[in-house]
């Protein structure tokens, strides 16, 4: 079960996170925040990670497409706050 403080715990975190990321122009930093960011969808609740990465396994864990995972996963917390 997806609980409210998850879904708003998750959101806070990532929005945060994907504020500085988007806008960070140094390389180590959006290394730590992507390596943050991995450890901390390691521990989420399973069945909230399957809800926001539509099935990817490596949603949120590819250095490639992190951008654009981050703003997916900001995007679906969001509706469903």
């Amino acid at each position: 079960m997806i609980t409210k403080d998850s879904v708003e715990t998750a959101y806070s975190f990532l929005h945060q996170k994907r504020n500085v990321y988007i806008h960070s122009t140094l390389d180590w930093q959006m290394d730590d925040i992507e390596l943050a960011i991995g450890s901390y969808v390691d521990d989420m609740s399973q069945e909230l990670y399957e809800a926001i990465s539509d099935g990817r396994v490596d949603f949120l864990r590819d250095h490639k497409r992190f951008r654009e995972d981050m703003t997916q996963a900001v995007d679906k917390l969001e509706e469903m706050l």
